[in-house]
């Protein structure tokens, strides 16, 4: 594992020399990229969401792009279109921002179901297809999108099929006043971005990639896993649980938080603190339960509470 620890804290340690004071929120994005998952950043505007993005994007050497979505745009203007060239009298393919390999995806809730639609093959397949042609995405591969929770008018919530596509979904959340004073200081001349240099190469990153999935998970950790998915189809403020792909990200995104801190094996404490990035976004509320303004984090926090949790030694290899 010590390929995925040496990858993971270079990208870390780069991306907080933008990004002051959210070690725990980029560890999270981190590890999305390890586990080849995607990210939805909810928050509030001009916390560095986008910072957040261009940081890894240069951290890792990887081609950039970044779609501001508005009600307006088309499917094409996110996978590309075919135009017809008079010269050769045949169909050119000219590629949208969607084919580079960090694509943040700004205000996504902005867009119109049909063009948040374009981005779900691109993230499930890692593929678009335009006028019949399938085009490959180069690996890495990462879409961060992010919405604002506060300005509703004018946006298009995102469907189940979409949210379920997401890894993780975290909050940058403001800075303290030591950390905001920080920030000041750290821009008085130039930001940061300017200097920012790749740490990790795309083989690096790639191999580190494949360690992830060897991290080891025991039976009762698996059904530790199910049990907490299973709550969330259960529980009497729930109208929609979690779907079976978020048992599989709480799965994943366990074994890379596991390599990160340099095990190879997965503990209960893994699932416990990535239980509410993985699941509570998945969960819809019922209508009793929005009414009493339940958030799905708090439903996530009482089924944590509610399932037993396997011995503490349970994770290791026997």
């Amino acid at each position: 594992m010590s390929i995925v620890q040496a990858v993971a804290e270079r990208i870390i340690d780069n991306v907080a020399q933008v990004i002051i004071g959210k070690r725990n929120e980029i560890r999270l994005t981190v590890l999305g990229l390890l586990c080849q998952g995607h990210l939805l950043i909810e928050d509030v505007p001009g916390v560095g969401k986008t910072m957040l993005a261009r940081a890894l994007a240069r951290s890792i050497g990887a081609s950039f792009s970044r779609i501001q979505f508005t009600p307006d745009m088309l499917p094409s203007d996110v996978t590309g279109v075919s135009v017809f060239n008079q010269r050769t009298h045949e169909f050119e393919f000219r590629p949208g921002p969607i084919m580079s390999q960090i694509v943040l995806t700004d205000e996504i809730n902005r867009a119109t179901p049909k063009t948040q639609a374009a981005l779900l093959e691109a993230m499930e397949e890692r593929q678009i297809t335009v006028d019949g042609h399938t085009y490959a995405l180069d690996e890495p591969f990462l879409v961060i999108a992010t919405q604002n929770p506060i300005e509703y008018e004018g946006t298009f919530p995102l469907p189940e099929a979409q949210l379920d596509r997401f890894l993780l979904r975290i909050r940058l959340g403001y800075p303290t006043p030591q950390e905001e004073i920080a920030m000041l200081d750290s821009q008085q001349y130039q930001h940061p971005l300017i200097g920012l240099t790749q740490v990790v190469s795309v083989e690096d990153l790639v191999a580190a990639q494949r360690a992830v999935r060897d991290v080891y998970l025991n039976t009762d950790i698996k059904n530790y896993i199910v049990n907490l998915v299973t709550m969330t189809r259960q529980h009497p403020d729930v109208y929609l649980g979690a779907s079976p792909r978020g048992a599989l990200a709480l799965y994943r995104a366990s074994q890379a938080r596991a390599a990160v801190i340099g095990r190879d094996y997965v503990i209960p404490d893994d699932i416990k603190a990535l239980a509410d990035a993985t699941l509570a976004h998945r969960i819809i509320i019922g209508p009793n339960a929005r009414i009493k303004d339940i958030a799905p984090s708090s439903i996530v926090q009482s089924i944590l509470a509610m399932v037993p949790v396997p011995g503490a030694t349970v994770g290791m290899r026997h």
